[in-house]
Order: structure tokens, then C-alpha cells, then sequence
């Protein structure tokens, strides 16, 4: 698959084959591929927690009302950001830097036959403070993504819309 392939293919998936599971070399490509993403003088300002065990994601669908999904994914992984990376000309810029990883793995996660869905934390505080309680982490959670092998192929919703570009010749 190449790169356009795979974005067209990448859809939120809401259902997943319960009890399948993701070996962790597969696990670890999609880290790799998230943690390749650019950053703000390559800050890198990113952590991620893999969670596998069925207690906490059930405690993540209490904190999180649109993450119910996590009741058949396989995984849930969630992307904190790190603005302590970031200093002078290059902080505040950790949100787009994680956006960019998020993406990165939901790419590579199309590529490998799984799907996703990314479900922000921050910023909404209560959730954020929820997310570092539960993980025991003083990074920022930013978001969660799902991940499984989907039970659903839901239509595509985006495209493409001339009427929101401009051009400056």
C-alpha cells in the first residue's frame, strides 16, 4: 500500500473483532511509525502508554464517554505530550507535534490491516487530571487511539473540496 492508499483507506473504526490480538512487533511499528513523526526542533515532546488489560480499559470508557469502542478493541494507546521537552523558540508546539505522531500511527496501523480511532483528552482538564491518576503519569494525555481489527468498514467522510483552497500565483 502506498502512501495515498493508505490515507484513503483510514477510516475511524468504532467496532473491532473482540479478543484479537496485535503482536507486539506490530505494537512496536506503530510506536516506531508515531515517534518518527516531525516535531519542533526535533523536540520529540511524546510518550505513549499501551494498554492491553481489559480492567483499565473499561476504566478509560468511565472517563472518556466517546471512547466505548475500547470494549472490543484490542489496545488502547495513549499519546501524552511532554511540553518540558520544548524550550524557547520551539515550545508550545508539543499538541501538533503529537498530532502529527497520532497520525503517523494511524497510517501505519491502516498499512498493517488495523484499525483506529483517535479520541481526545486534552483539553479538557477533568479528563487530562482522569488520564494522569489512572496512568500515574505528570505528562499531558492528549489523546487516545483504539486499536483492533475492525469489524466494520464504514464509508469514507472526508474529501476533497476545491472551494477550500486558494491559490496565490
Amino acid at each position: 500500500m502506498n502512501t495515498f492508499e493508505a490515507i484513503r483507506a483510514r477510516h475511524s473504526i468504532r467496532k473491532y473483532q473482540k479478543g484479537a490480538v496485535i503482536p507486539r512487533e506490530h505494537v512496536e511499528r506503530l510506536l516506531e511509525a508515531a515517534m518518527l513523526a516531525p516535531s519542533a526542533c526535533n523536540s520529540r515532546p511524546w510518550e505513549f502508554v499501551v494498554i492491553s488489560n481489559e480492567e483499565l480499559k473499561e476504566k478509560i470508557t468511565q472517563i472518556h464517554p466517546h471512547t466505548q469502542m475500547l470494549k472490543t478493541a484490542s489496545l488502547a494507546i495513549v499519546v501524552c505530550g511532554r511540553p518540558d521537552l520544548q524550550e524557547g523558540a520551539c515550545s508550545g508546539f508539543w499538541p501538533q507535534d503529537c498530532g502529527a505522531a497520532i497520525q503517523n500511527l494511524l497510517l501505519e496501523a491502516t498499512d498493517l490491516g488495523y484499525g483506529c480511532c483517535w479520541c481526545g483528552v486534552y483539553p479538557v482538564a477533568e479528563r487530562v487530571e482522569a488520564f494522569r491518576s489512572l496512568l500515574h503519569v505528570s505528562s499531558t494525555p492528549l489523546a487516545v487511539v483504539a486499536v483492533g481489527k475492525p469489524d466494520e468498514a464504514p464509508d469514507a467522510r472526508g474529501w476533497f473540496d476545491p472551494a477550500r483552497v486558494t491559490y496565490l500565483d
